[in-house]
């Protein structure tokens, strides 16, 4: 008997393979059929490869496939100074790099052992753009996980938003996105005049915004259709599979590092961890919308208590000196060369810090062996640990509901490919 070839045909973003001629073990009929889903297609957000096994419309198997955008980030940091490895940390969560940048600065902190003489000035501006990078982060996570499931308005209305605080980003550093501003040691540069009111427009702007994301979605017939009892994560998987952030608080787990490992003076603000309960889409869905409300709290508190002084630490092994020093001593201007072309150099030793992420748990691991490069960084990225959660999500659901469960994690590929 001659045996029936292989057929495999694109279909918008998928492309799929069945075998006719395969036979199940009892000798019937095998209706399965074997799928990719992206890299290419628009809703794995990313170029994320998702091997799906169906059966009719329902999902079998699901088998995620990354190492499509792989950077080398951490290896290339270690032929970095400690300064320069610092714009790499802009490309992983590149939605969120401001709080990249602030796991990186509190690790190498901690090697030099400059944590202690961080002063409140840096800590309460860290927290601020931290907060207002959160948001920015789960706007983008809201316009396009909406747009996914057919929503198109809430994308434009979430990306009006985010320009304004992208607009407060590049008063600062003169960069919408790739910042860099938080460092080792505080702050790129002293915040600018204007950036107090400007922070505190998007503040008085953006309540009544939110309530008209609430307003849009959150009571929507169709929008709890598609998201009510989906993709549901138990609080025992979540925890099994080290699942972190918005995706583990939505299946009623209370963790947030900022409670728990409180860090840059987040033990002096009051806010609250929303949490879910059935663990499915929509708890995913409303977390992230509370905590963008918490975030706003959080930046009126530490606009209202922050305090002066110099925005980078008083150490000349890490802070270089000051222009108008430079100009009138040949020991400044050593000095400052050699911190831009040699760096600074930790101790012996190795660090772990770990941060609060708009996707989850960002943790930094930093070796240093004395010299001017890290020895070893490995990055504990949310998006690499939450993504494995996704066949516990889809598997036994409806194919279409695979786009509402990778929206809900929030995963970015630039954090997953290091």
């Amino acid at each position: 008997m001659q045996q029936k070839e292989k057929t495999s045909t694109p279909l918008a973003g998928y492309s799929y393979t069945l075998d006719e001629g395969q036979l199940l073990e009892e000798g019937q009929r095998n209706d399965t059929m074997t799928i990719n889903m992206g890299p290419q297609h628009p809703s794995t957000h990313g170029v994320l490869r998702l091997v799906l096994t169906i059966e009719g419309e329902t999902v079998i198997k699901a088998v995620p496939d990354i190492g499509f955008l792989h950077t080398g980030i951490e290896k290339t940091a270690e032929v970095k100074s400690y300064h320069q490895a610092l714009v790499l940390t802009d490309r992983m969560d590149y939605l969120a790099p401001l709080n990249n940048n602030l796991g990186y600065s509190l690790a190498v902190e901690r090697l030099l052992g400059i944590d202690d003489e961080i002063n409140d000035k840096i800590k309460y501006t860290r927290v601020i753009l931290a907060e207002l990078q959160r948001i920015a982060s789960h706007l983008v996570w809201l316009g396009t996980s909406a747009l996914d499931l057919g929503a198109q308005s809430v994308f434009l209305y979430c990306f009006r938003e985010r320009e304004m605080i992208l607009d407060i980003f590049e008063l600062i550093s003169g960069v919408r996105m790739m910042t860099s501003y938080i460092c080792p040691g505080g702050l790129q540069a002293e915040l600018p005049k204007g950036f107090e009111a400007k922070v505190r427009e998007f503040l008085k702007a953006f309540p009544p915004r939110l309530q008209e994301y609430h307003d849009l979605l959150s009571n929507n017939q169709l929008w709890l259709e598609r998201t009510r009892n989906i993709g549901i994560l138990t609080q025992e998987d979540a925890l099994a599979y080290g699942a972190s952030g918005p995706t583990l608080r939505g299946s009623g787990v209370v963790w947030d590092i900022r409670k728990v490992f409180p860090y840059s003076g987040y033990e002096k603000f009051d806010f609250d961890i929303p949490v879910g309960s059935t663990g499915d889409v929509y708890d995913r869905y409303m977390v992230r919308m509370l905590e963008m409300e918490e975030s706003r709290k959080i930046i009126e508190q530490a606009l209202e208590g922050l305090p002066e002084g110099p925005y980078r630490v008083q150490n000349k092994k890490v802070t270089p000196p000051p222009k108008w020093q430079i100009t009138g001593s040949m020991e400044a201007l050593i000095h400052h060369f050699k911190l831009f072309t040699e760096g600074y150099r930790p101790p012996q030793g190795e660090v772990f810090v770990r941060t609060e992420a708009p996707k989850g748990e960002l943790g930094f691991y930093m070796v240093s062996d004395g010299g001017p490069k890290p020895y070893r960084m490995h990055v504990r990225g949310a998006s690499f640990a939450n993504l494995q959660v996704l066949p516990r999500m889809v598997e036994g659901t409806f194919l279409s509901d695979v786009v509402a469960a990778i929206g809900s994690i929030d995963i970015v590929l630039g954090e997953v490919d290091r």
